[in-house]
């Protein structure tokens, strides 16, 4: 279950970016912050972002899930951003389609064989339009853990 692994200090609301770099660097940052990252996270997220994109469109919501090699990661972690506007990321599979993103879901994997678990439950999770509805709605990091433990729990 993602959600026992949801930390408060992972999760920002309103977070002002101008492009997914910026993304990368605010969250990555958070990420390295609180000891889930080493210092060679966040350029190694927008080395595989470029290679790989992860933006998806959920029903015409942007959704985008960056993670990177288990080289660059100190210990298992989700951090979560809505933003306050959308960011341009490229769509997962493809090199020139774009979706306009507002919810992060970053992963810090330490096994690369849970990182698909981990996928897979998150798209079961935002599959929901009510769910990222609500995630964007609120600015309580306590409220989007609630949200997605709720959804979570119905899987």
């Amino acid at each position: 279950m993602i959600w026992k692994e949801l930390n408060e200090s992972l999760i920002i609301t309103n977070l002002k970016a101008n492009d997914y770099t910026d993304v990368m660097k605010e969250l990555g940052s958070v990420m390295i912050q609180e000891g889930y990252a080493k210092d060679s996270y966040i350029d190694a997220l927008i080395e595989r972002e470029q290679e790989y994109p992860t933006g998806l469109d959920i029903d015409g919501v942007g959704v985008a899930i960056p993670h990177t090699a288990v080289s660059h990661v100190k210990k298992h972690g989700i951090a979560i951003a809505v933003l306050d506007k959308p960011v341009t990321f490229f769509q997962m599979g493809t090199d020139d389609e774009t979706v306009e993103v507002q919810v992060i879901f970053m992963l810090a994997v330490i096994n690369a064989n849970e990182h698909l678990d981990q996928l897979q439950t998150i798209l079961k999770i935002i599959q929901d339009k009510n769910v990222l509805s609500d995630l964007m709605k609120t600015k309580d990091t306590k409220q989007i853990i609630k949200i997605i433990k709720d959804k979570e729990c119905t899987l």
